[in-house]
């Protein structure tokens, strides 16, 4: 589990797609969305493979669910699918990742 939370922190340091155009700190109420916005990602990624979506097909399969969320959110999927994929399948089952991945961000 441990493994799983230090590769979580990682990724979410790596996404600079989702970086604020400003300088400022962004206010506490957009980081709320935006780590919503990214947990609702990796839910959507987990779900794929539970459904046992191949890798590569993740984010045509992801997008023709009609996510909710804004369309730069969108290009995460690529960056969220391998991390969710190398997990075991008894931790997708039985976790919940984007529930993690949302508690990480809002430590940021």
């Amino acid at each position: 589990m441990t493994r799983l939370f230090v590769t979580l922190f990682a990724l979410i340091l790596a996404l600079p797609a989702l970086a604020q155009d400003t300088a400022e700190a962004p206010e506490v109420d957009e980081k709320v969305v935006s780590c919503g916005y990214q947990a609702d990602v990796v839910a959507a990624v987990q779900q794929a493979r539970l459904e046992r979506v191949a890798e590569r097909n993740v984010p045509e399969h992801v997008m023709a669910q009609s996510p909710a969320w804004p369309e730069k959110y969108n290009n995460v999927i690529p960056l969220i699918t391998p991390w969710v994929y190398e997990q075991k399948r008894k931790i997708i089952r039985n976790e919940d990742l984007s529930a993690a991945w949302s508690e990480l961000c809002l430590q940021q």
